[in-house]
C-alpha cells in the first residue's frame, strides 16, 4: 500500500495513479457460507455473493445516520491495450450521463426527447423511473475514479434514501445511452484533466518510470491514457467496455455506513438480481498481460520542465523495482508494506542516513499492491551539489536492507502495530473506506482484506529478509532524475549514478 511521506514531492511521486470523474465470483457453494464476518477485531464487514455473481459488501457503522453506496468494476489501466489506453476514465466520466431511466422519466413527464417513441420498451427494461423525481432532495454526494485495477463510483446520503442511491447507481451501471453529443463533451474534459496533469512538472516522473519499469506494456500502468486514445473513442468502444467489464460477476456493490447488512442484501437482490451474468469471466476470455521482468538496470535523466521557480534547483529522484504481485506471492506484499513503514519513520535508519545527514531534502519508500506486478519505488529530494553523493548514500542503504541490524525489533513490532492501528482509524471514516474496500476487493479480493491485520501481524524479520532479497537487492531496477536544464551540467548525473554502480564502484 502507498504510506504518508516526508514532502508534496514525494507524496506526489508516490501516490496511487488515479483520475477522478466529474459530478453531475462465482455463485457460493455449500461449503462457503454466502454471509460471512472478519474475524479481525470484531469489525463487522459481511458480503454475500448473488446467483448472478454480483458481490454485495456491508459495513455497518451506526454512529451517524449517513450511507454510502459504490459500485466496484474490476476495470481500469490493466485491462487497456493501448487502442483503449485511458477509456476505463473516460467511460468513468460517462456513468454519471443519460441513462434509460432518465429517458424514460423525460419521456413520462412530457419532456421533450426524440426517444420517447420507445418509452414502452424502455419502461419494460427499467420498471418505474418515478423515484428520479426526488433524487435532488436526497442529498447526495457522488463521484467516481479510475485506478490501475478498479473503477468505482459513488453516493452518500442518508440512511432512509439508500435505496435510491443503489437504484440510481443500478440504473446508471446497467442501462447507459453513451450520447455521441456528450461523449465528445466528456473527452473535452478528459484532455482538460491532462493539460492540467501536465502542468505538473513532476509528472513526467511518474510517467517515465512507468515507461521503463513496464516497458512492453506501459498502458496498463497509465490511467488517464494518451491524447490520441482519448480523442479516437467511440460509443461502440464503451459498448465494448461495457460488454466486457461491467457486468454483475465482474462487480461489487460495496454499502458502509448505517444501514443493516440484510436489508442492503435484500435490496441487492431485488434491485440488480436481475442484472444478467456474463457467460465467460471476462479475464479468462482477456487474461492479463504478464509484464517481463526488466532485462537489466537502467538510468534515465529528464529535463524538468518549467515550474515553480523555486523548486528550479531541486533534483527529484526516483528509483523503481518490480514488486511482488497479489495471487502469487501475498506474503512478499504483507512483508513489503511493513518494511516501507519501517523506513519512512522519522528515526529510522534510512531517515537519519538520506535526511538528517544533509543529503536530501526528503526521501521516502513505498510499495503499491496490485494483482498484476505491484511497483516498489525510493524517492529523493536533494540538489545538484549533493546529488551524486545522495545516490551513492541511497545504494549504500539499498545493500543493508537484509542486514540484521538494519532496524530493530522494536521498530517491526512498533510498525506493524501502528499500521494495524491505522487501519482501524480508517474504519471510522465509513464514506471513505468504501472507496478502501472497493480497492482491494477489485485488486486482492475480499478474502485477503479480511486477513490483512493478522496477516500483518504475523510479519517477520525472515519476511522482510526474503522479500528485500527477492525483489530489490540486486534485481534490475530503474533509476529516473528530473532535473533543471539550469542546473544539469551542475549536477553531472550519469547512467551509473542513476543505477548504482558508482557506489559500487566506491564500495571496492
Amino acid at each position: 500500500m502507498k504510506k504518508i511521506f516526508v514532502s508534496a514531492f514525494l507524496a506526489a511521486s508516490l501516490l496511487t495513479n488515479v483520475t477522478f470523474g466529474q459530478k453531475p465470483k462465482p455463485t457460493p457453494s455449500a461449503a462457503k457460507p454466502a454471509v460471512a464476518e472478519t474475524g479481525d477485531v470484531n469489525v463487522p464487514i459481511f458480503t454475500k455473493t448473488l446467483a448472478n455473481g454480483l458481490e454485495v459488501i456491508v459495513y455497518q457503522d451506526s454512529s451517524l445516520p449517513i450511507v454510502t453506496a459504490e459500485m466496484a468494476v474490476r476495470n481500469g489501466s490493466f485491462t487497456e491495450p493501448p487502442e483503449l489506453n485511458g477509456l476505463s476514465h473516460l467511460y468513468e466520466h460517462m456513468f454519471f450521463k443519460s441513462n434509460d431511466a432518465i429517458i424514460l422519466r423525460r419521456c413520462e413527464m412530457r419532456m421533450p426527447d426524440p426517444r420517447c417513441g420507445n418509452s414502452a420498451t424502455l419502461k419494460a427494461r427499467v420498471g418505474d423511473a418515478s423515484y428520479l423525481d426526488k433524487i435532488g432532495d436526497l442529498g447526495l454526494v457522488y463521484n467516481g475514479s479510475t485506478r490501475e485495477e478498479v473503477v468505482n463510483y459513488y453516493y452518500t446520503t442518508t440512511s432512509p434514501y439508500i435505496e435510491q442511491a443503489i437504484r440510481t447507481l443500478n440504473d446508471a451501471i446497467r442501462y447507459p445511452v453513451f450520447d455521441e453529443g456528450e461523449l465528445n463533451d466528456e473527452k473535452k474534459v478528459v484532455i482538460g484533466e491532462m493539460d492540467r496533469q501536465d502542468a505538473n512538472p513532476y509528472s513526467d516522473l511518474n510517467r517515465v518510470l512507468n515507461e521503463k519499469l513496464f516497458f512492453k506494456y506501459p498502458t496498463r500502468k497509465i490511467p488517464i491514457g494518451t491524447r490520441e486514445s482519448v480523442q479516437s473513442a467511440t460509443t461502440d468502444k464503451m459498448r465494448l467496455i461495457q460488454s466486457r467489464y461491467y457486468v454483475p460477476n465482474n462487480a461489487a456493490l460495496v454499502v458502509t455506513g448505517d444501514v443493516k447488512p440484510e436489508q442492503v442484501f435484500a435490496m441487492a437482490e431485488k434491485v440488480m438480481g436481475s442484472w444478467p451474468r456474463r457467460a465467460v469471466d471476462p479475464f479468462k476470455e482477456i487474461p492479463l498481460v504478464e509484464h517481463p521482468p526488466l532485462p537489466k538496470s537502467e538510468g534515465v535523466v529528464i529535463d524538468k520542465r518549467s515550474g515553480d521557480s523555486g523548486e528550479d534547483q531541486n533534483i527529484a529522484i526516483t528509483i523503481g523495482w518490480h514488486g511482488p504481485s497479489i495471487g502469487k506471492d501475498n506474503a512478499a506484499t504483507y512483508a513489503a508494506d511493513v518494511f516501507s513503514y519501517i523506513l519512512t519513520q522519522p528515526d529510522s535508519k534510512f531517515q537519519r542516513d538520506m535526511v538528517d545527514s544533509g543529503l536530501t531534502a526528503g526521501a521516502g519508500i513505498g510499495y503499491y499492491t496490485q494483482r498484476n506486478v505491484g511497483p516498489i519505488n525510493v524517492v529523493l529530494q536533494t540538489t545538484p551539489a549533493k546529488a551524486k553523493a545522495a545516490l551513492v548514500a541511497v545504494y549504500a542503504e539499498i545493500a543493508q536492507f537484509a542486514s540484521p541490524t538494519y532496524f530493530s525489533d522494536e521498530e517491526l513490532e512498533n510498525s506493524k502495530t501502528i499500521l494495524a492501528a491505522n487501519e482501524l482509524y480508517d474504519r471510522e471514516r465509513s464514506s471513505e473506506y468504501t472507496h478502501t474496500l472497493g480497492f482491494w476487493w477489485s485488486s486482492t479480493g475480499i478474502d485477503y482484506f479480511r486477513g490483512y491485520q493478522k496477516n500483518l501481524n504475523a510479519v517477520s524479520r525472515a519476511d522482510i529478509t526474503r522479500y528485500v532479497n527477492t525483489y530489490i537487492i540486486g534485481k534490475p531496477h530503474v533509476g529516473i532524475a528530473l532535473v533543471s536544464p539550469t542546473v544539469k551540467a551542475q549536477a553531472n548525473l550519469t547512467e551509473a549514478d542513476l543505477i548504482g554502480s558508482t557506489a559500487k564502484a566506491a564500495t571496492h
